[in-house]
């Protein structure tokens, strides 16, 4: 495909425009001379005069005219494409397309989005929930959140969360017939309720603290679901005993359908990340959000909470 010649045309324009080499250059705020090199450079690349030049005077040759006539609304639209795309960069309005889990929902947004959506009117909020690790960029999000920091080289990670606090659990039902496990051994006796990754199919570890000592176990499985809310339905059917984040099932526990057991076991988590490309970094809209939920986990360590400041 043959390349158009598009650099000089901005300077061309100006001059006829303004009516002079000088005028021009002053509005584009270079020399004349850059000015008067520039045109010459487009009209040998383009094998055609475009301009009489005199010392009183400019004026447009047929195939000038040709030119200017139809670059000039050309332009015009291509400077309001530029202006269109910078705004968005900078605009307070629009829909933010995040992907996250529902525990990451449930932990990192859940305690934010009133505070967000009432501070920022214009902002809508299009947020999917999946286990699964989104390819943020093919599947047209501006961010996700995720468990830990480790992702692609060309993404950006920014700590939104604290250490996570995950929780055993079981219905008071299955804890009054089976008894309450006092031991991370015990586990070896229950029916257990673990998590398979949708996207690697692996069964997640478990995590305990014993002496200080954090140990990775792997109890018996009696069910398992790719999807935490189907490890909770189960643990509140009294299928057996299920290990999550304790923020999945706070409802559960308020409620008395589930009841946590081992508590002085338990072992914290990597904290919640959002990412996103470099690209989006100037978003404005993805600023705000991101604002809010440091502001959020700053907010705890300022009031005691034994939270460390966060990350700038």
């Amino acid at each position: 495909m043959q390349r158009t010649p598009v650099n000089g045309i901005e300077v061309f324009l100006t001059i006829v425009r303004e009516g002079s080499l000088r005028a021009a250059a002053k509005a584009l705020g270079v020399g004349a001379p850059a000015v008067s090199l520039q045109l010459k450079a487009l009209e040998e690349r383009l094998g055609v005069d475009l301009l009489f030049r005199t010392t009183r005077s400019i004026e447009l040759t047929e195939a000038g005219r040709v030119l200017f006539d139809a670059a000039a609304p050309a332009y015009r639209d291509m400077g309001y494409a530029v202006k269109k795309a910078q705004e968005m960069a900078k605009s307070t309005t629009g829909t933010l397309r995040l992907s996250m889990s529902r525990g990451a929902y449930m932990t990192a947004v859940t305690p934010v989005l009133n505070a967000f959506l009432v501070q920022n009117p214009g902002i809508k909020l299009d947020i999917s929930w999946s286990e699964e690790l989104a390819d943020i960029v093919r599947d047209g999000f501006h961010a996700g959140i995720r468990q830990g920091d480790i992702l692609a080289p060309d993404m950006i990670a920014v700590r939104v969360t604290d250490p996570l606090v995950p929780a055993f659990f079981a219905a008071p039902e299955y804890l009054r017939i089976h008894g309450r496990p006092r031991h991370p051994r015990d586990l070896l006796a229950h029916p257990c309720i673990r998590y398979r990754m949708p996207t690697s199919g692996q069964i997640k570890e478990w995590r305990v603290l014993e002496n200080g000592q954090e140990k990775r176990i792997d109890p018996p499985m009696r069910l398992s679901f790719d999807t935490v809310i189907g490890v909770i339905q189960a643990a509140r059917e009294g299928h057996g005993i299920g290990w999550s984040l304790r923020a999945t099932m706070a409802d559960y526990l308020e409620t008395g359908e589930l009841e946590t057991v081992l508590d002085e076991y338990t072992a914290s988590l990597p904290p919640f990340y959002l990412y996103f490309p470099k690209q989006n970094s100037r978003l404005e809209c993805l600023r705000l959000f991101i604002d809010c939920l440091k502001a959020h986990r700053g907010k705890g360590a300022a009031q005691g909470f034994g939270l460390p400041a966060p990350e700038r």
